[in-house]
């Protein structure tokens, strides 16, 4: 049975604005590892500090810590300034990783459906003015921006 519920896909589309591809200065909200037989990863939850358009936005992705992916691991926590003296003996605390700031670089990809965030980059948050202005997030279309959002912006 089929019914119509006018109303329904408003309430269904995302309130916030998407995050486009680019660099944005970010604090580490959490960090989790998750086992998996073949390829073990951190998920890792991250808060949006600038640009200001989309502060507070959340950033979801993981980062594989097999073998052959342990490189770009060590270069999230050598940029975000990981504890030297944990990172020495190959330690990775999840509590201590919460509140460490740096730029990441994100695009997105859909893969089997699913939409998904690719962590592309990292540098050390005291490279935010240089690279921000070097690359600056361009503005959104109206048209793209969530109705929430557009709310709070034109009062």
């Amino acid at each position: 049975m089929k019914r119509h519920l006018p109303g329904l896909s408003a309430t269904a589309a995302e309130s916030r604005p998407a995050l486009p591809d680019g660099l944005f200065l970010v604090r580490v909200e959490s960090a989790q590892h998750r086992w998996h037989a073949q390829k073990p990863f951190y998920v890792f939850r991250f808060s949006v500090i600038e640009p200001r358009q989309f502060a507070g936005s959340p950033i979801i992705s993981r980062l594989y810590c097999t073998t052959k992916a342990m490189w770009k691991l060590g270069w999230f926590v050598r940029d975000f300034l990981y504890d030297p003296e944990l990172l020495s003996q190959d330690d990775l605390d999840e509590k201590a990783l919460r509140g460490l700031t740096g730029v990441l670089k994100i695009s997105h990809t859909i893969r089997n459906g699913v939409s998904l965030v690719n962590l592309d980059g990292f540098a050390p948050a005291s490279q935010w003015e240089e690279l921000s202005a070097a690359t600056r997030v361009p503005p959104q279309p109206a048209s793209t921006v969530g109705r929430a959002h557009h709310e709070r912006t034109s009062r």
